[in-house]
Parts: structure tokens; C-alpha cells; sequence
């Protein structure tokens, strides 16, 4: 990741997209980790998921930020795969690929003091809903269980640039940052209590528009 071009990417297109073309309103921000190793975890129903949360961290802690990103999708263009790679900073992940630990590069960001962004939803979803939570996160959680897990909900953000959308409309978003959750042995639990954790952040997001 080239450092420069991070932060004039951030600077020149996502500060100025977020802030200004859209507006946002955050919560509990103070919650946000400054220095890693970190989890985030966030809700996908947008292309611009990533550009909002770099907007939250100042620019001295947006170069240990890192989102997790399939291999397959923004690899197979030499142009795409260059700026995922240089710009936006990703940990390429190789979905389906027979690997002793596809998590490896996210364990070494980690332990390298970075702070990373999962979807654990796997990819963008319909506007307004939930998918099924993948057990990446769980698996990651389980390698590194010293590493708190930030749940991060985004509100708005599939109005705005949802998926089949192909250019931004304004629209005001919220961002909720909740407390951090631990790791969990069991597998099923710690989805379900992740899950109720977004569940929990859109229904107060919702009560606030109303």
C-alpha cells in the first residue's frame, strides 16, 4: 500500500463524497480504535462501505487500516487489482483455494498491529437486510482471541449506492460503533451474537429516522 496515495485518495474522494455529497452522522465514535490489532466488523450493502469507514479514523491511523477483499473479484484486472492494492490497501483472501490458512495474510496484519475490516456477510447484500454471516470471522477470531472485534453498522449507505446502483445519491447515512465482542468457541453463538448485535444498531437507527 503506498501510503501518499492513500491519503490523497481519502482526502480528494472519500472525504468529499461522504461529508459533503452525502452526509453522515456517527455514534459512539470514541468506541473506534486508533491503533490495532483491531477488528472491524461491518454491515455490506454498498460500494461505498470502505470510503465511509476511512473517513472515520484520522489520517496518522488510516495507514494501519486494511479491508479484507476476495482475491477473485479485484484481482483479475491489472488495473483494479493495482489500485485494490496500492490505493485502497486490501488483504486479498482466495476464496476457495486450497490453502493450509486462507487467513494468514489477516493473522499477519494483525499481528503486525493493523486494524481490519471484515464484511463478514462475505458481499454486498439486498438494501436494508442481513446475510448470513460467514464463519471467516469466527475462524479469525479463533487464531487471534486477544483481538477485540469492533461491530460497526451503516445506515443509509444502500440508498444511497446499493447494490445494481452504479452512482451515488445523496443521501444522509448514520454510522453506529458498538462496544467490541470477544471470541467465542462456539461457532454458532458468536454469529448469532454478532448478527443480534446489527440486528440491535438498525433497529435503533430506524427509531431514529422515524
Amino acid at each position: 500500500m503506498n501510503r501518499m496515495l492513500r491519503w490523497i485518495f481519502t482526502l480528494c474522494v472519500a472525504y468529499p463524497l461522504v461529508w459533503v455529497w452525502l452526509g453522515v452522522s456517527i455514534s459512539n465514535r470514541k468506541k473506534l480504535p486508533t491503533d490495532g490489532p483491531a477488528i472491524i466488523v461491518a454491515n455490506h450493502n454498498s460500494h461505498l462501505d470502505v470510503l465511509a469507514l476511512f473517513t472515520l479514523f484520522p489520517l496518522s491511523t488510516l495507514v494501519k487500516v486494511q479491508p479484507v477483499a476476495a482475491a477473485d473479484y479485484f484481482l483479475k484486472n491489472r488495473l483494479i487489482g493495482w489500485f485494490a492494492l496500492k490505493v485502497i490497501g486490501i488483504i486479498p483472501v482466495y476464496r476457495g483455494a486450497h490453502q493450509a490458512n486462507p487467513l494468514q495474510a489477516c493473522v499477519e496484519a494483525l499481528t503486525n498491529k493493523k486494524i481490519v475490516i471484515i464484511f463478514p456477510e462475505g458481499t454486498r447484500g439486498e438494501a436494508g437486510k442481513f446475510s448470513t454471516i460467514k464463519s471467516g470471522i469466527w475462524y479469525l477470531s479463533q487464531q487471534c482471541p486477544d483481538v477485540p472485534i469492533i461491530p460497526v453498522y451503516m445506515h443509509g449507505l444502500d440508498r444511497s449506492m446499493g447494490k445494481g446502483h452504479k452512482f451515488p445519491v445523496p443521501f444522509f447515512i448514520d454510522i453506529y460503533i458498538d462496544d467490541p465482542i470477544s471470541f467465542d468457541s462456539d461457532k454458532v453463538l458468536f454469529k448469532r451474537t454478532l448478527l443480534n448485535r446489527f440486528v440491535l444498531l438498525q433497529q435503533h437507527a430506524i427509531r431514529k429516522r422515524v
